[in-house]
């Protein structure tokens, strides 16, 4: 696959110095244009993967030219050339949304290493739409190290087929997506799919909405109700976290395996389904069995076929893709202006160790989007000020911004990014549950949700 570069300066020696540095080394094409009308021009005729553009041109100058294929290229990447110390130029280029800048004159290594790391950027748009394209139906399942290829190709595998899945994993890894990717590549596609949160609804009402009940099987049973396996057949039920539920209900559900059929509670028939189960855990079950919290009969009817989602650390390489993605995701769902992810950002995201894994990165990336004011993510805006493994360097860049502000204003900034963080890591590995998040911060429920009101902090983002 050819690389094409687009260079545009109004003196003609430096596109010939960009061609002759950068074709051999890159093994690239480099189209030489020598305006931004020319750019322009050029631009709706053919495929480009770089723009290399100066500053300072007669007519229509390097500004102009980003801001109108920002406009009409936005995943176009562009770096800017400006003259040596302009740098008042420069960081008005990034703040339009160049990548990156270079000055000059420019030393050959600097030039070729900038030129590589903006096309990084470009090639990761690519591979993100191709994903989508070519994985219709693997919902928002992004990536392209060997783990996720794997999974990938055990969800094609199971997907046409009727066979109970298992999937396991952290919390955060994607259990509810891979599920639906399964239903959505299945020939059940066009039915309902079905997810139940099984530790949120209490045991004595989750036998009830799962196989319905007849009026007056309980107190506040007033009418006949139709279970969420009635409401899934022909479809898919999900049962979400299954690890958590108690000994009565596994045995009514290995029923459901075993003989395809349910029986409302207070009736005396049993019904016959159609359903297909998918259930996922993050929890270790057969150490439960070992404890006589799981029946074993159960987890084998369950684990036909397993599918274990890896966690975040064991696939940074895939963190770049995943981190574009939920930005052009969420800039859209917050119909903010398209935003760019700086590179020192970039490098600092692949550091950390996810503890809550894709869920704990969405929600840092959706923090630094609210708290961006410019085109491009920086590292004041990613509030990752409690993890250890980049604690100094982000004192380091917080100090230059929160030294420049007044006591009160600079207080309450620090304490609104690490209560976010900190809190908001807490959520992540509870999977938005505050009483269990409160216990994990030593306080009681009411404090942590006067904390939580008080800095703005919603429980839902983090389910």
């Amino acid at each position: 696959m050819t690389i094409n570069i687009l260079a545009v300066d109004d003196e003609k020696d430096m596109t010939r110095l960009l061609q002759r540095t950068l074709e051999p080394e890159l093994d690239c094409s480099v189209t030489k244009v020598f305006s931004g009308e020319m750019a322009l021009n050029v631009l709706e005729q053919a495929v480009f993967d770089l723009v290399i553009c100066d500053i300072k041109m007669p007519g229509m100058d390097g500004f102009e030219l980003l801001e109108r294929i920002r406009k009409k290229y936005p995943d176009l990447t562009v770096v800017m050339l400006t003259a040596f110390g302009n740098i008042e130029s420069a960081v008005k280029a990034i703040k339009l949304g160049a990548y990156d800048f270079i000055p000059k004159p420019f030393e050959q290594d600097e030039i070729i290493f900038k030129t590589q790391k903006a096309l990084e950027r470009s090639l990761l748009i690519k591979e993100n739409k191709a994903l989508k394209r070519n994985k219709k139906g693997l919902h928002s399942l992004i990536g392209k190290s060997e783990p996720m290829q794997r999974v990938f190709d055990k969800i094609n595998l199971v997907a046409s087929s009727d066979v109970t899945v298992l999937i396991t994993g952290e919390s955060g890894t994607g259990k509810d997506l891979t599920a639906r990717s399964i239903h959505a590549l299945s020939p059940r596609k066009d039915k309902s799919f079905i997810p139940v949160n099984c530790p949120t609804i209490p045991e004595h009402i989750l036998e009830s909405e799962l196989f319905g009940c007849k009026k007056g099987a309980f107190t506040s049973a007033n009418r006949d109700k139709e279970g969420l396996f009635n409401e899934a057949d022909k479809g898919t039920i999900f049962l979400d976290e299954i690890g958590d539920i108690g000994p009565s209900i596994q045995t009514k559900l290995l029923r459901v395996l075993q003989e395809k059929e349910i029986k409302p509670l207070g009736d005396t028939k049993t019904k016959k389904v159609d359903v297909r189960i998918i259930a996922s855990t993050n929890r270790d079950l057969k150490k439960k069995i070992a404890d006589n919290e799981f029946r074993q009969d159960f987890f084998y009817r369950l684990n036909v076929l397993p599918i274990e989602l890896p966690p975040l650390r064991d696939r940074i390489t895939d963190i770049p893709m995943i981190a574009e993605h939920l930005v052009i995701k969420h800039c859209k769902k917050m119909k903010k202006g398209m935003k760019m992810i700086a590179q020192e950002v970039m490098d600092l995201l692949m550091k950390q160790s996810w503890p809550g894994n894709v869920r704990e990165l969405e929600n840092i990336i959706v923090q630094g989007i609210l708290y961006s004011k410019e085109d491009t993510l920086q590292l004041s805006d990613i509030p990752l000020v409690n993890s250890e493994t980049n604690h100094k360097q982000v004192l380091g860049f917080s100090s230059k911004v929160i030294s420049s502000l007044p006591y009160k204003e600079a207080k309450e900034k620090v304490l609104h990014a690490f209560n976010h963080d900190y809190i908001g890591a807490k959520l992540t590995m509870t999977g938005g549950n505050i009483t269990q998040a409160a216990k994990q911060c030593s306080m009681d429920r009411q404090g942590l949700q006067q904390i939580m009101k008080r800095f703005g902090i919603d429980p839902d983002e983090y389910r």
